[in-house]
């Protein structure tokens, strides 16, 4: 065991990058089974097709931000762990922790948005719990969801399915999540409609899957881009070269940036996918992704390659190139 006696938790651990999966390999695989695959497991049924299931916590702070708040981010981010194994999402439950003193009206507004986002997304809330805390035993409110999908027969998605000469697609702008929430969180009154691209993407995913044979598909959230672009580098066993000149970077994304000194490809997004597919189709995805709300600024951002394996490699405007490593911790805190 890589922990010792008196080691602690630190933030870094909670943010999606090297921390993270160095917790999760030291400490949860070492004794829970599980599947490979890491938004949602595939459970067999053996009278055809699959069950998909995934849970996540939600504790982001604060609880309401521009584009959307806790509950609406509980529903997308379950909904969308189950869309990139290619389930069909039907299911969800939820738990809530709520505070001693916690506001009523804000509890009711946070329950109204969850169910205004699963019925948009056609999907039912059936089962749920809730536990209320002493004041100071819980930051307002925090949120677990589990959600449950049918994949059907033939569907096989998954981050180690990437093969060289793949396009990889980026189905809108990135870090406007991440933005979002630091402009919220820090007060700092910029100017512009920076608002969270937090959505439900599963009746945009499933114009594409209805269509064409997509091989991976990831939602880019803690780590961003680049977390989930090494990520699928390290499952597939294959080089990920990302074009800077493709990947346009939204102008109050930018500001925050410059501002805070963040990497927009490392920002959280809670309304984006990355989808991998054979080249040959990459333009047609875009095509049908464009024609949604959620992908009209949809684009390709890079490919596959056999060149510097389970690495990836940004090709910079000025024609050099960049690794992008895998982040350690998250640069923004708490952005699910």
């Amino acid at each position: 065991m890589k922990y010792a006696a008196g080691d602690q938790i630190t933030i870094a651990q909670g943010g999606g990058g090297t921390a993270s999966q160095e917790l999760i390999h030291e400490v949860f695989l070492r004794h829970f089974e599980t599947n490979e695959t890491p938004d949602a497991a595939v459970l067999a049924f053996p009278a055809g097709g699959s069950l998909a299931f995934t849970t996540d916590s939600f504790v982001v702070s604060p609880h309401f931000f521009p584009g959307g708040d806790i509950g609406k981010l509980a529903v997308c981010g379950t909904i969308n762990d189950l869309t990139c194994v290619g389930a069909q999402p039907l299911y969800l439950s939820c738990g809530f922790i709520i505070e001693e003193g916690f506001p009523m009206e804000a509890l009711d507004r946070i329950v109204q948005s969850m169910a205004a986002t699963a019925k948009a997304a056609g999907v039912k809330v059936v089962c749920g719990d809730t536990k209320v805390v002493p004041k100071g035993h819980c930051d307002g409110i925090f949120i677990n969801t589990a959600g449950v999908g049918f994949v059907a027969d033939g569907m096989r998605i998954s981050p180690a399915n990437a093969q060289v000469g793949d396009a990889i697609i980026l189905t809108g702008y990135p870090g406007e999540h991440a933005a979002a929430i630091a402009t919220a969180r820090h007060e700092l009154g910029l100017s512009g409609d920076l608002m969270s691209d937090c959505a439900p993407l599963n009746r945009m995913i499933a114009k594409i899957l209805a269509e064409l044979p997509v091989h991976v598909m990831r939602d880019p959230t803690r780590g961003g881009v680049a977390a989930s672009c090494n990520e699928i580098a390290h499952d597939s066993h294959v080089g990920i070269l990302l074009e800077e000149t493709a990947i346009v970077i939204p102008k109050g994304v930018g500001a925050i940036c410059a501002l805070l000194g963040y990497d927009p490809l490392y920002m959280a997004n809670e309304g984006k996918m990355l989808v991998i597919l054979p080249a040959e189709h990459a333009q047609r995805a875009v095509a049908i992704l464009k024609k949604t709300p959620e992908g009209r600024n949809a684009a390709i951002i890079g490919r596959v390659v056999s060149d510097h394996p389970e690495k990836v490699v940004l090709q910079t405007e000025a024609g050099g190139k960049r690794l992008i490593d895998m982040p350690y911790g998250e640069q923004l805190p708490r952005i699910c």
